[in-house]
C-alpha cells in the first residue's frame, strides 16, 4: 500500500516571481513632498513667504478659513524635505510654503461655497449679455457650444 500523502503546496496564484515584476518607470520629482494621508483631513500648501518677503496676511487669512499648520513631529516622513533655515521651527515648511490641514467636511463646504459663487457670477454675466439680445437679430440662437476634432460635417 502506497501512502498518498503529498506535502501541501502553495497555490500558484499566490506565488510571485521577481522577474515578472515590472520595472519602475521614471517620473520627474514633484516640487513639494506629498504627506501621508490622514483619515478625515485634506492637506494643502500655504504660502508663508515669497522671494524672501514674509506674507503674514495670507497665512492669517488661511488660518481664519480653517487651515491648521502641520507640526513636523506629526509627519516624520517629511523631515528629509524640510528647510533647514525655516523661520518657524516645528512646522513643515518647504520653500516658503507651510503644510496645513483641514477637516474633509470643511473642505467640501468650502468647495461648495466657491462653486456656488462661481455659478452666480457666470449667471450674472450671461443675464447681462442676454439682456441686450433682440429676437429680430439674436446674438446666439442657443447657449451651448460644440467642439469637434478633425474633418467632419
Amino acid at each position: 500500500m502506497v501512502d498518498n500523502q503529498t506535502p501541501k503546496r502553495t497555490p500558484r496564484a499566490l506565488e510571485t516571481r521577481e522577474q515578472d515584476a515590472r520595472p519602475k518607470t521614471w517620473m520627474p520629482a514633484s516640487t513639494l513632498p506629498v504627506p501621508q494621508e490622514q483619515e478625515g483631513y485634506k492637506f494643502r500648501w500655504i504660502r508663508r513667504s515669497m522671494l524672501g518677503q514674509e506674507d503674514p496676511t495670507n497665512v492669517s487669512k488661511k488660518r481664519r478659513e480653517g487651515w491648521e499648520p502641520v507640526r513636523s513631529e506629526d509627519h516624520p516622513e517629511l523631515s528629509l524635505y524640510l528647510d533647514q533655515n525655516a523661520r518657524t521651527s516645528g512646522l513643515v515648511e518647504v520653500g516658503g510654503l507651510i503644510l496645513c490641514k483641514m477637516p474633509s467636511e470643511m473642505v467640501q463646504q468650502r468647495n461648495q461655497y466657491y462653486a456656488k459663487a462661481t455659478q452666480q457670477q457666470a449667471d450674472a454675466v450671461d443675464n447681462n449679455f442676454m439682456r441686450e439680445n433682440d429676437p429680430r437679430m439674436p446674438l446666439y440662437k442657443e447657449k451651448n457650444s460644440k467642439v469637434t476634432f478633425g474633418s467632419g460635417s
